[in-house]
């Protein structure tokens, strides 16, 4: 990847962490870590892969993103915010009840918002739907989703995924966030999903393992399952939940729960400081 455009996806991913920290810490509650982990994938998605216009949201042929993860939306507000799909002032407002930003992703409420998602396991139903929709009206967009490792312990996703291998879904990307950490403790303690890679492959997937916040093996990945053809595509992507923020990294404590004052103050002044790194 050309170092400028890795050097900006770093620094909108910075500020995108800020934006996740902004609303968490105002709504007094919600879900950093997983939000953490996924948002460079997130970030590289919206701003350099994905054919989508902040002035043109509805357009047919849009690429459509799926956070199945629905949890993680502080992550999907940061990004569309900076993205300029509303003002970066709603991020201030997660939570709120007269919100546009709700703890889970509202396609009624929030502009950009492809999907309703929150219960584990559905997004990529949803996904398949899509995927699916457009090979059938011959539309060129194509249709991507990110999971959690914890949700993949949900049976509908294996249902999911033998659909899109079934159909031939070869426009549809599914990325496991791998953090191994999920609400009660490790995947590997509470009822373990691994080997991830193996189970994908086994129900008919193309397999691409990454580091999940090296921009440029999301670039590699996310460029081979373009040209991948007949299969779908799972990008199996390890993380560091909490990753940015140093108290949060491998801390299982911060998968849903907000800062305190003092803990934002220390958040930020790090990203703060990464931010200015990273423009210097």
């Amino acid at each position: 990847m050309d170092a400028a455009i890795k050097k900006q996806l770093k620094i909108t991913a910075c500020k995108a962490r800020m934006g996740i920290i902004e609303g968490v810490f105002n709504a007094k509650s919600g879900h950093p870590g997983g939000a953490f982990s996924c948002v460079d994938i997130i970030t590289y998605l919206y701003f350099r892969h994905m054919n989508v216009d902040p002035a043109d949201p509805k357009n047919e042929n849009r690429d459509r993103f799926v956070l199945s993860k629905g949890h993680a939306a502080p992550a999907l507000y940061a990004v569309l915010a900076l993205k300029g799909f509303f003002p970066q002032e709603w991020i201030k407002t997660l939570r709120k009840s007269d919100s546009n930003l709700q703890g889970h992703p509202s396609i009624k409420y929030t502009p950009g918002v492809d999907m309703c998602t929150g219960s584990l396991g559905q997004g990529i139903s949803a996904a398949c739907g899509m995927a699916l929709g457009a090979k059938i009206s011959g539309k060129p967009f194509r249709v991507y989703t990110v999971l959690g490792d914890g949700e993949i312990q949900e049976g509908q996703v294996w249902e999911a995924a033998m659909y899109a291998s079934a159909k031939g879904l070869d426009n549809l990307v599914a990325v496991i966030d791998n953090n191994n950490l999920q609400i009660d403790g490790t995947c590997a303690e509470v009822n373990s999903p691994y080997p991830i890679a193996e189970k994908f492959k086994a129900f008919g997937w193309n397999v691409i393992e990454i580091d999940a916040h090296s921009f440029d093996e999301i670039d590699a990945a996310f460029a081979a399952a373009a040209e991948f053809k007949g299969k779908p595509s799972a990008i199996i992507a390890k993380s560091v939940k909490g990753k940015g923020v140093s108290y949060m990294e491998n801390e299982v404590g911060w998968h849903g729960k907000a800062p305190n004052a003092e803990e934002y103050e220390q958040a930020m002044t790090e990203l703060s400081a990464a931010l200015a790194e990273l423009e210097a």
